[in-house]
């Protein structure tokens, strides 16, 4: 942040303080698909602080930690499902309706007691599988 709020004091035009947050984003997104479903509320929190903190300086609406979270998880999951090649091609399998995805087929019930998350909303932008 400090150095956001540097090129704030040298007058930069909003576009260039948002390319370079957009730097810092990526550090503090990657991997967001894999450790957000496991951060703590504290967690998310602080980070979102800080998207928040990065807002005011730069003056202007930047997307949530819930938003990041959806958008690169979808992109990662179009991805799988244009690979054929991919490991988890095959968990991207649509029902007979072509309205929603197969689920999974597992031997215990750790993925029936989780909570519905984004994998929902993909299923709604997906729209048509193949």
């Amino acid at each position: 942040m400090f150095f956001l709020t540097q090129l704030k004091k040298f007058n930069l035009p909003k576009t260039m303080m948002v390319h370079f947050y957009r730097a810092i984003e990526s550090i503090h997104c990657s991997s967001i698909t894999v450790w957000y479903a496991a951060a703590t509320a504290k967690d998310k929190g602080r980070l979102q602080c800080v998207i928040r903190s990065a807002e005011r300086v730069i003056g202007c609406n930047l997307l949530s930690l819930q938003d990041l979270f959806a958008s690169r998880t979808l992109k990662r999951s179009r991805k799988i499902v244009a690979d054929p090649s991919h490991p988890g091609h095959e968990v991207f399998v649509p029902l007979p309706s072509d309205r929603r995805l197969r689920s999974i087929t597992t031997k215990t019930f750790r993925h029936t007691n989780q909570q519905p998350g984004p994998p929902l909303t993909i299923q709604k932008t997906f729209g048509h599988f193949q």
